[in-house]
């Protein structure tokens, strides 16, 4: 069944955050002196963030002499002042991966990346978070610790044991699901599942949905969906409630 929602909210926030982002800034360090660069990341199932870098970034070579860094991602502001925007921070150690799975799940959030990530100067980065700082707004901080932020492990294997299968049963038999759910025009495939929702892909564009909760197996994947979809059918001038 569903899990329930983090007794920490603001956990739970920023978990939801980090996996929406698609745009990040890495801040490394080089002799001391910070150095701060714009990333383009992608969660893999544990909440681990990933990086797609070349070897002739200054930030990788930052990296390579330093793995100590922190990731900063936000969402969208509440009105015209920028600090009203969400955000979190997190800290952690980067290190390279050689892990196909990890690398798929890259190039699924990120799909135009697949024109250079066979290239030989570029290499597959996780940053496990270790700490974190979330800010909901003005006067709404909480510093999160890894084990706030860390999803259930037992969840995170289920989830991705059955991933495949949902993927393929989805896509063939749910397509007016999925388009309901993306609720915009056009052909839409789910391309992942992870504890905290699922992610739409229509050719390179990639868009992000929340689950109402954090889910524990396969069977809360279908409660959400079923939920979603009926949700998006139920939207006033939804072209896909039509299909």
């Amino acid at each position: 069944m569903t899990q329930p929602a983090t007794a920490d909210a603001p956990a739970w926030a920023a978990r939801k955050l980090l996996r929406a982002a698609r745009l990040g800034s890495l801040a490394s360090s080089m002799q001391g002196q910070p150095f701060a660069s714009l990333v383009t990341p992608a969660m893999a199932p544990d909440l681990s963030v990933l990086l797609l870098l070349s070897d002739l970034s200054e930030h990788t070579r930052h990296l390579r002499g330093d793995p100590r860094c922190s990731v900063l991602a936000w969402g969208a502001a509440e009105g015209p002042n920028p600090q009203t925007a969400p955000r979190i921070t997190v800290t952690g150690l980067a290190e390279t991966v050689a892990d196909p799975v990890l690398r798929n799940r890259y190039l699924t959030i990120h799909p135009y990346a697949a024109m250079y990530a066979g290239f030989g100067d570029f290499a597959l980065w996780r940053i496990v978070p270790l700490n974190g700082l979330y800010v909901g707004g003005f006067a709404r901080a909480a510093r999160l610790r890894a084990a706030d932020l860390a999803p259930d492990a037992t969840a995170v294997a289920a989830i991705a044991a059955a991933e495949a299968d949902i993927i393929a049963h989805c896509n063939t038999d749910h397509r007016d699901a999925m388009a309901a759910i993306a609720g915009g025009p056009g052909t839409w495939r789910l391309a992942a599942v992870d504890v905290d929702g699922c992610d739409l892909a229509q050719a390179d564009r990639v868009m992000r949905v929340a689950w109402s909760a954090p889910v524990a197996d396969a069977g809360d994947v279908r409660r959400e969906l079923i939920r979603l979809a009926r949700a998006g059918r139920d939207r006033p001038g939804d072209d896909a409630a039509a299909r």
